[in-house]
């Protein structure tokens, strides 16, 4: 049997996606996701205009083969744009194997390690009463772990912070913007930033935190990539009293001999790797043990075959696993990131911000959500299904991520 067709699905049920359909010549479906955040149609033309015709007629059963000849075949390797796209033939091609063999996708890659995934939720507010409402929301639907961001005194707005959320409400943010009246945006927003005001802030927050909810429940804050090596170690050291899971992202990734100043600072547990795209991107953070969690995500890294060898890699150092599963992931990505979690031995935590109801209706999940964990079920395959006819009622709506100034005007770093 072969690869018959290929085609690419670009739809937008409340935010955009890019999904690979591959269907073999006994008529068998796979799915894959090339979500990338604020540049979809770079991702979009290069799996339609590059490979899908390299794809038809290969034998669908050489998944590591085919992963191989898309890599190293296109002379220009890695980058966020080509591992996506890879990242989405490989899950809809692991997909169609386990289909083939009737089980879900965990089964192929040595069974299940545990028998549910714990997972961390999104709590945040521009006011402690805010976030502490959100807080208490996430600990009576039965999470253990939660991520505080807070807002910062003197600033409009902070990545990472619903300004809209009410106290009481869930987190509901989405950062990639669009205009006003919802239709596509021509630029990125701008915010501001302050990293002293920042610096200050924060630990006063985490501090209210403990006090209030104990030291049992599990406390993450994202960095955003904003701090220079010094500030992230700062950071880190004025967190120790409140016993962090992870601080994540303190400084800008791609500088990994950075994070070695913030280790001889801090004994805070340190977690990065959402925007890298390969396990070449990691290697002094591993070789180094200046990391505890990897959070690179399957869609964003090579699929199931990429994101596999990343962790297996990280296991042998004794790093764990933090997949990135935000809502720019789509449901095909995520329900990946959940068979890859059950079956690896070196597990940590699962992001888990659940998509809204059309999005849910457009891609048919099978993966489940009890009292603070996740499965990723028991169908064949992944277990999503795109409703390739609602994906159509949404066509794809441009929107961006907000780029950082300094107060003084300055382009920050993320």
């Amino acid at each position: 049997m072969s690869i018959s067709t290929v085609d690419v699905v670009v739809t937008s049920p409340g935010r955009n996606f890019v999904t690979l359909k591959i269907v073999t010549s006994d008529g068998v479906v796979g799915w894959g996701d090339a979500t990338l955040n604020g540049r979809e149609l770079s991702v979009a033309s290069y799996l339609r205009d590059h490979l899908a015709s390299t794809l038809v007629g290969r034998d669908e059963d050489r998944i590591e083969d085919t992963w191989q000849y898309l890599y190293r075949g296109a002379y220009w390797r890695r980058g966020p744009v080509t591992m996506a796209a890879i990242a989405a033939v490989d899950m809809a091609l692991w997909d169609i194997k386990a289909k083939k063999a009737g089980v879900p996708l965990y089964q192929l890659l040595g069974g299940a390690s545990r028998d549910a995934l714990r997972a961390y939720a999104h709590a945040s507010g521009n006011d402690y009463e805010t976030l502490a409402q959100a807080i208490r929301g996430y600990v009576d639907e039965g999470y253990t772990a939660v991520r505080i961001q807070t807002g910062v005194p003197g600033l409009n707005r902070v990545y990472g912070v619903s300004d809209t959320a009410k106290p009481g409400e869930r987190y509901d943010y989405e950062p990639a913007h669009r205009a006003a009246d919802g239709s596509a945006a021509t630029r990125p927003e701008e915010e501001d930033w302050d990293t002293p005001a920042y610096l200050r802030h924060v630990p006063t927050i985490f501090e209210k935190v403990r006090e209030e909810f104990g030291p049992e429940l599990r406390l993450l804050h994202d960095g955003h990539h904003r701090m220079s090596p010094i500030e992230a170690a700062r950071l880190a050291k004025s967190l120790e009293p409140y016993d962090l899971f992870w601080l994540e992202d303190v400084t800008p990734g791609e500088d990994q001999e950075a994070f070695r100043l913030v280790r001889q600072h801090s004994t805070t547990p340190l977690a990065t790797g959402e925007v890298f795209n390969s396990a070449y991107d990691y290697q002094t953070l591993i070789t180094e043990r200046l990391i505890d969690y990897v959070r690179s995500a399957p869609t964003h890294t090579g699929g199931v075959t990429g994101m596999k060898r990343l962790l297996d890699f990280a296991g042998i150092y004794g790093i764990r696993s933090g997949i990135h599963g935000p809502t720019d992931v789509s449901p095909i990505g995520m329900a990946a990131a959940l068979h890859i979690d059950l079956a690896i031995h070196n597990f940590g935590i699962q992001e888990y911000m659940p998509h809204n109801e059309l999005t849910l209706r457009t891609f048919r999940t099978s993966y489940t959500f009890d009292r603070g964990f996740l499965h990723p079920g028991d169908n064949p395959g992944l277990g999503v299904e795109l409703d390739e006819e609602l994906a159509a009622r949404h066509p794809y709506t441009a929107a961006y991520l907000p780029v950082n100034r300094l107060l003084d005007g300055t382009v920050h770093d993320w």
